[in-house]
């Protein structure tokens, strides 16, 4: 019996919830203390923010999650009134669901990240001796930093720079 329950379970639809503006991870903790299974796909991105690059970690999909019932836990009503969360995505009167197939395949791709440079964009350096500079970007040059191109004296230098340093050209 406990085997038949397991495998509806895993099995089971995962149901769209709406949050309210930037709420996405209060809505995560409050349904999950509630007793529902949650997954709040994220994404990593590469941003400009204070005039310089850094990664963003955010929601794949902005003000959704997705929720699945545990056993004991099939009432529905509940969602709407839990703290972070706008309501339960519906089409007329009937939830609207996701295959569980499909969440698992979400879960399990590898954390995704999204780049802002690409080879051969044009940087300016924001920092350092060369701030100022119009550089070209190559390649990663580990986690922080990166190789750039850079002219100087007339010859094509190639450079590794602070990652958070470059900002790309408009």
């Amino acid at each position: 019996m406990q085997d038949a329950i397991d495998s509806l379970l895993k099995t089971s639809p995962w149901h769209v919830v709406h949050t309210k503006p930037r709420a996405e991870a209060r809505a995560l903790q409050n349904l999950e203390r509630q007793g529902f299974e949650v997954f709040l796909p994220m994404i990593t991105l590469q941003k400009v923010r204070r005039a310089k690059l850094a990664n963003i970690t955010e929601p794949m999909f902005s003000r959704y999650l997705f929720l699945r019932t545990t056993a004991g836990m099939e009432d529905l009503s509940v969602v709407r009134s839990t703290l972070g969360v706008s309501q339960l995505v519906r089409f007329g009167a009937v939830p609207a669901k996701v295959p569980h197939a499909w969440v698992e395949a979400l879960r399990a791709q590898p954390a995704v990240q999204e780049s802002l440079l690409q080879q051969g964009d044009k940087v300016v350096l924001g920092e350092g001796m060369l701030k100022g500079l119009e550089a070209i970007y190559m390649q990663p040059d580990g986690e922080l930093r990166a190789m750039v191109l850079v002219e100087l004296l007339s010859k094509p230098h190639l450079i590794s720079y602070e990652v958070a340093s470059l900002l790309p050209q408009s």
